[in-house]
């Protein structure tokens, strides 16, 4: 959170770009769930963007750890960072619009200011993060709708599922900074992957039945979509945004995630958000501005 650049117009384009393949994955992932089961359709995700990752690992010559904590580190990561929170979305999706899921995956950020500073002694909480998790979680609340939670059916039931998704993530980016931050990024995200994959076959095997291959042309369309460019193909371009802006700026793509998710999932699915939806990510929004200093940050 502390490593903040000048983001260069070419920084800028690929930000735009990550943004725009994970906003699509929502409306991918939500078609492929009209055909497969959840654990299946996270299965093919983690599985051939595994395998498109070790190609590039083996391809770049890059050295491959043998170290048994090292894979064990591989499982665990592949547990928080796709298992838990990619499970969990799915299925929350399934009875909640892709605009709103994108919503509140913003929330991963707030999530992750506050794990990290429990876990980091150089994470402190300072009052302008205070500030912006505050607003964070006022934006999370809005556009839940705090009323509705009350019902608790299955439609507030999927949206405490999303944010359980980003509370994983948030434990994962600790998990990474502290087991995994000695490894070239394209190693970490291909072992993370296979950690996932190994986790999840006899899990989609056991609850889902056999893998389905059987596939209509535009479920194997929105696999090929979400696993390969918005899960292997994004791995690869966040790392190289990340050199370029830092992780500071890098933050930013949460806030151009949910536009585009919003609008394909109106196009396509004919989604109607209400408009505390609109309210609740204009809090996130300024209290992600606000951690990341873009807003209220003293310059130098």
């Amino acid at each position: 959170m502390t490593d903040q650049k000048t983001i260069s117009p070419r920084a800028w384009a690929e930000l735009s770009l990550l943004g725009l393949f994970w906003g699509g994955s929502f409306l991918a992932i939500r078609v492929a769930l009209d055909e497969l089961p959840v654990l299946t359709a996270v299965l093919h995700r983690t599985g051939w963007a595994m395998l498109v990752l070790w190609i590039v690992v083996l391809a770049s010559r890059l050295p491959i750890p043998r170290e048994p904590r090292v894979w064990g580190a591989f499982l665990i990561m592949g547990l928080l960072n796709n298992v838990i929170p990619f499970g969990l979305m799915s299925w929350g999706q399934l009875y909640i619009e892709t605009g709103l899921t994108s919503i509140l995956n913003a929330a991963t950020a707030i999530f992750g200011v506050l794990v990290a500073a429990f876990v980091f002694a150089d994470e402190r909480l300072t009052l302008r993060k205070v500030i912006g998790v505050g607003l964070g979680f006022l934006g999370v609340a809005t556009a839940i709708g705090l009323t509705n939670l009350a019902t608790f059916d299955l439609r507030s039931t999927a949206q405490l599922a999303v944010l359980a998704g980003t509370v994983s993530y948030a434990f994962a980016s600790a998990w990474a900074r502290a087991r995994l931050g000695h490894l070239a990024p394209q190693v970490a995200a291909a072992g993370m992957l296979t950690g996932s994959t190994l986790i999840l076959l006899p899990a989609a095997l056991i609850l889902d039945g056999p893998v389905i291959f059987d596939l209509q042309p535009v479920t194997w369309a929105a696999i090929a979509y979400y696993a390969l460019i918005a899960t292997a193909g994004a791995y690869l371009l966040y790392y190289r945004v990340l050199a370029m802006a830092g992780s500071g700026n890098l933050m930013l793509v949460t806030l151009l995630i949910p536009p585009v998710a919003i609008i394909l999932g109106a196009l396509v699915l004919g989604e109607e958000l209400h408009p505390r939806a609109y309210a609740g990510f204009a809090l996130l929004a300024l209290g992600l501005l606000i951690l990341n200093g873009t807003i209220g940050k003293r310059r130098n």
